[in-house]
């Protein structure tokens, strides 16, 4: 059997996702960067795993801190990719005109329908993205709104 790049992209394209925001703190120093392949791995202990594309700003600092906070983006998602699409730098601040409450994992985002503060258990490269592999160890739910449902038209590019 002969692959068709394309195909196995819009396979790929049909594997659903969430979308959050993953905040992370480091040296005093906050920032967040929007993450879609989230997923639960485990019931006991409580665990995910999220992927970072390599080189994210924010990579660097979920490696030294070992931890970071997952804001779940619910349905009604337009202001969150508004505000998180275009990416941060380290210097920016990612958290202007948002409310967020700080944690020990990374701001939390009051407008997100969800929290998770994870520790980190593993990391592992996987192409031209970083898996971690995570631990739950803290959890919030905010009201009874959907999470955001994503498709992709094509599985091998954002």
């Amino acid at each position: 059997m002969r692959a068709d790049l394309s195909q196995i992209g819009a396979a790929i394209g049909r594997i659903p996702s969430g979308c959050s925001i993953l905040t992370v703190n480091h040296d005093g120093r906050s920032t967040g960067v929007l993450v879609s392949w989230v997923q639960q791995a485990s019931f006991d202990p409580p665990a995910v795993t999220v992927c970072l594309k390599q080189g994210r700003p924010a990579a660097p600092w979920v490696d030294a801190s070992r931890r970071f906070l997952l804001n779940v983006i619910g349905s009604n998602s337009a202001a969150m990719f508004r505000h998180f699409g275009r990416g941060f730098s380290l210097e920016d601040d990612a958290f202007a005109e948002l409310t967020v409450q700080p944690t020990e994992f990374g701001p939390r985002i009051t407008s997100c329908i969800a929290h998770l503060g994870c520790q980190v258990l593993q990391k592992v490269s996987i192409g031209d993205h970083d898996l971690y592999a995570a631990e739950v160890v803290w959890g919030s739910v905010t009201g009874d709104t959907p999470p955001y449902t994503h498709l992709r038209k094509n599985g091998l590019s954002y």
